[in-house]
């Protein structure tokens, strides 16, 4: 009995040795790539939807699937922010099937990663604080050589132009000036003070992840300057860059650009990601016939290196550093480099010299400490026709945080110390002792601060953030910027709903941002000790997303804010010859509403359009004025359109602006007091090749639309850049003469917009 029971055994242990063996010789394997124009996407999920078998992707964009039964599956992959895409596979057994997809990049960002909120990596519909995310795609579709250029189809966000002649400018968010947003660079404040008007060149596009924008104060984690709001430029991984990319193109007025990037590895542990940009322009054009440059000629060169580093437990260590030269001018279309600085030929040239460190180090120690640290160097030799500006800046940055997550509380604290070290050669670094003395006076100030932020998970549904900073300045004494924060959100996270409070200040440094104050050879006068600028905000924002049957997706993104000012610093240009400085004796308000709709139709055509009202004034001794240079209205598009099968994409992007007050220098100055409504439209059309080959080209600003039309011109007194046939009253007004009809001097302030007209561009990219 025994026996047979044994054979028995026996027989059926063979059995299911050969089932086993029959099975597993029946098997097939799956793998491949998900990739999205040259790029890998991670943590993609891929997955056959008839048995229960998937996987997700690593940084390289690969996945594996082993021990598949034979058949026919269908397989679906799917990736936050793109399309999901299904195809149809056959696996034999004992074969490696390769399947590869290409996933398109939905229009919605609503579920993008952001940062610049709370510092922390957030989704976009988790985050408290409400975040614009633009993606490397989407300046993609309107390419230009700087990212100044690529936020103009930015919605409540416009680029603008401080001067006819040089041509550097500065951002406006919301209406508010430059000088009161604060750009940083993966976290960091690199471009700030004197950099506002001339750093924001020279980043390379290629290597630009994304740019988050935060509409508001954000002084509570930022500190100064971050008043009306910041743009957070975040560059890309060298883990996730492609090994090797190329942009390059020209335009019919002679300008050429070159982005070129690649990534390469030191051992197992370090990544590196080198980034060269490189701008030219040198044809002198004059379609105003004004006798002056329309567009400012440029040469400018940009290096940038980044690093990663692997570290025990997947801490974080990584630093990078970039440098620019930029050589510009711009003025009389005969002027060369032997009439800088004199009185023969009229000129303002520009020399920039620029480097910038920072990075990011966590503590080899069990709670989850960051030190964060970024230094940078600013060289500026600039000649305003005879009027030279020299300065130099530097600044160090440190901040220690601390991030702390326990059951219901985020908690985020952090020590920051910032030092600036700033010189130039006019009155601001001189006091009111020295000036005219030759005596110099470096301003150096020393910037302490501490940070504690909350961020409360009511419940599923409901979070409260609260934050509050201390800063102490070296000049100005203690300032304190509290905020509050509160977000709501529906159970299938399609309605949000976020409220906010906050204040902000920034301390202000005339010469690094005013650039009227060195133009035109006026004089300098400050009235006061200035001090800082205060502001209150609040906002309201709405989020919705619509899916509809036919497979539409519909997000709006809805916005109101009010911010009120006290101390503002309003410069004062009633008399030709002067420009005063002094904090406005009342007060400026910053208001209104804007409104952002994403459309994906089932297609393929996306819409990306926004507009926003804005009012800005100020109030002194009960006389309200609206600000100079601010529109009340303001509408971008960004419409796109991919023929999948032909590879190629067109896009039409624009922008529509409504009037805005503008510096006229006498009653006879006979410039319009207030531009027309104007609008900048562009089309592009892109074919993709295979092996990661593109070819773009169309044509910018089709409706040739420049500021001089309907003006009798826009530079007062080409003729006399000098002055020289200028005759002074004793109120130091400019006299009517018959050389000077209109009392009017030297003047190229007057500009809201560029004055480079219609324009084709082909351009080719290449990622490997």
């Amino acid at each position: 009995m025994r026996k047979r029971r044994y054979k028995s055994g026996l027989i059926l242990t063979g059995a299911m040795m050969l089932v086993c063996i029959v099975t597993q010789a029946q098997t097939a394997t799956l793998r491949g790539k998900v990739m999205s124009e040259n790029q890998p996407i991670e943590f993609a999920n891929v997955v056959l939807q008839v048995e229960n078998y998937s996987a997700a992707t690593d940084m390289s964009g690969k996945f594996l699937i082993n021990n598949i039964p034979e058949g026919t599956y269908r397989v679906l992959v799917t990736a936050i922010g793109y399309d999901k895409k299904e195809k149809t596979v056959t696996l034999k057994e004992n074969e490696i099937t390769e399947l590869n997809f290409e996933l398109i990049s939905n229009s919605s960002t609503l579920n993008e990663i952001v940062i610049s909120g709370t510092m922390k990596e957030v989704s976009k519909l988790e985050s408290p604080i409400p975040i614009e995310v633009y993606t490397a795609k989407f300046f993609k579709s309107n390419p230009v050589p700087s990212l100044f250029d690529g936020l103009q189809n930015v919605n409540g966000v416009r680029p603008q132009i401080n001067c006819n002649v040089c041509n550097t400018g500065d951002i406006h968010i919301n209406g508010l000036e430059g000088p009161y947003t604060m750009v940083l660079v993966d976290g960091m404040p690199i471009v700030s003070g004197l950099s506002t008007v001339y750093g924001l060149s020279g980043i390379p596009q290629s290597l630009i992840e994304r740019v988050e924008i935060v509409k508001g104060p954000a002084s509570t984690l930022y500190g100064s300057e971050a008043v009306g709001g910041l743009i957070n430029i975040i560059t890309k991984k060298p883990t996730k860059a492609s090994t090797f990319s190329a942009d390059v193109f020209g335009t019919t007025w002679g300008e050429v650009n070159a982005d070129l990037a690649g990534k390469f590895n030191i051992g197992r542990r370090a990544q590196s990601l080198i980034g060269v940009h490189y701008f030219n322009y040198s044809l002198p054009i004059d379609n105003n016939k004004d006798g002056f440059t329309d567009l400012t000629l440029q040469n400018r060169i940009s290096v940038f290196n980044k690093w990663n580093f692997e570290r025990k437990d997947k801490r974080i260590f990584s630093m990078a550093g970039r440098y620019v030269y930029e050589d510009r001018w711009g003025g009389e279309t005969n002027w060369e480099k032997k009439y800088r600085g004199g009185k023969d030929v009229y000129g303002e040239s520009i020399y920039t010299k620029r480097w910038e460190f920072f990075g990011t180090y966590q503590l080899p120690v069990k709670e989850k400490i960051m030190f964060q640290f970024s230094a940078n160097g600013h060289d500026q030799n600039s000649v305003y026709g005879n009027t030279p500006f020299i300065a130099q800046q530097n600044i160090g940055f440190g901040q220690l945080v601390w991030d702390k997550r326990l059951k219901n509380n985020d908690l985020l604290l952090g020590v920051t110390y910032r030092l600036t070290w700033y010189d130039d050669n006019t009155p601001a670094t001189a006091t009111f002792d020295t000036i005219g003395t030759g005596v110099n006076m470096p301003s150096k100030i020393n910037l302490p601060g501490v940070f504690i932020q909350d961020e409360i998970s009511i419940n599923e549904n409901n979070k409260l953030l609260l934050g509050i900073r201390y800063d102490y300045n070296s000049i100005h004494g203690s300032i304190v910027t509290p905020r509050l924060n509160y977000k709501w959100s529906s159970k299938n996270k399609n309605n949000v709903l976020r409220l906010g409070f906050g204040n902000g200040y920034r301390v202000a440094n005339i010469f690094t941002e005013d650039h009227a104050a060195l133009t035109g050879a006026r004089k300098v006068e400050f009235w006061s000790d200035l001090k800082p600028e205060m502001s209150w905000n609040g906002n309201i924002n709405f989020v919705k997303k619509i899916y509809a049957k036919n497979g539409t997706f519909i997000g709006l993104d809805a916005s109101a804010f009010y911010t009120y000012f006290t101390n503002k610093i309003i410069p004062d240009y009633t008399n030709p010859n002067k420009i005063i400085y002094d904090n406005l004796n009342g007060h400026a308000v910053s208001q209104g509403f804007s409104l952002n709709m994403d459309i994906a139709l089932k297609n393929g055509l996306k819409f990306l359009i926004g507009g926003t009202y804005m009012d800005v004034y100020s109030v002194e001794e009960g006389i309200k004025e609206q600000q100079m240079f601010t529109e009340l209205f303001t509408s971008v598009w960004n419409v796109g359109y991919t023929f999948r099968k032909a590879g190629i994409t067109i896009d039409y992007t624009g922008n529509v602006i409504s009037p805005m007050r503008l510096p006229l220098l006498s009653d006879l100055d006979p410039r319009r007091e207030y531009s027309p409504w104007y609008s900048v439209q562009n089309i592009q059309v892109t074919k993709k090749f295979k092996k990661g080959f593109e070819i773009y080209g169309g044509v910018k600003n089709l409706l040739n639309w420049t500021p001089n039309k309907n003006n009798p011109f826009i530079i007062a007194r080409t003729n006399d850049p000098f002055d020289k046939d200028v005759q002074f009253g004793a109120n130091g007004q400019a006299m009517v003469t018959p050389n000077n009809p209109y009392g009017l001097t030297f003047d190229p302030a007057y500009v809201y917009a560029s004055n480079q007209g219609i324009r084709g561009f082909l351009g080719i990219r290449y990622t490997f």
